[in-house]
């Protein structure tokens, strides 16, 4: 069997918005039969990062968010900005939410939040180096705690389940695995 895409036969918006958008779709299915109201949100692309020190230490934020009503351990990252590249878009939410510069930032990896109700894409990044160079400088909903970590310590927080976020786990695997294998 091979798989084969939908046919979108019509889609209407429900609600427009910066932060998500909501449409509704009719498809057909390689095998014809017709998904009415299949809904899908449109968020705009995302960036994270797993940020090491110029000391080897990996910075996490903790913050509180709304939507689970948790306050969330995490890694550094956020919404990409326009036609903002998304190597750009990393620089600049590492140096607002944590106030550390980075210039060695490489791509770990895309992935989707759950491509079967949305369609944004984080793109996750490994940086290296990172040097304090100034104060936080956040957004006017963002209250951030800054902190430091060594590996271990972190291998042993994803152990434990301390992450909550999915996409941050993801980009914590990849690191961990990356970091191994430069050693």
């Amino acid at each position: 069997m091979t798989i084969q895409k939908w046919k979108q036969l019509n889609s209407k918006y429900i609600n427009k918005s910066p932060w998500a958008t909501l449409r509704v779709d009719t498809c057909q299915l390689p095998n014809g039969k017709i998904a009415n109201e299949y809904y899908v949100m449109e968020y705009p692309d995302w960036v994270n990062a797993v940020a090491v020190t110029e000391d080897g230490k990996i910075i996490l934020i903790k913050q509180y968010r709304h939507g689970a009503d948790i306050i969330s351990l995490e890694i550094p990252g956020g919404v990409i900005d326009g036609d903002e590249a998304p190597e750009e878009a990393i620089k600049r939410e590492l140096l607002e939410e944590t106030g550390y510069l980075f210039e060695d930032i490489e791509p770990l990896a895309a992935v989707y939040a759950n491509p079967s109700t949305s369609n944004n894409i984080t793109h996750s990044f490994l940086a290296r180096g990172g040097k304090k160079i100034k104060d936080q400088e956040l957004d006017e909903h963002e209250e951030i705690e800054v902190s430091l970590h060594s590996i271990e310590e972190v291998k042993q927080l994803l152990l434990e389940n301390q992450f909550p976020q999915a996409l941050h786990t993801s980009a914590l695997m990849y690191a961990l695995i990356k970091l191994q294998a430069l050693k």
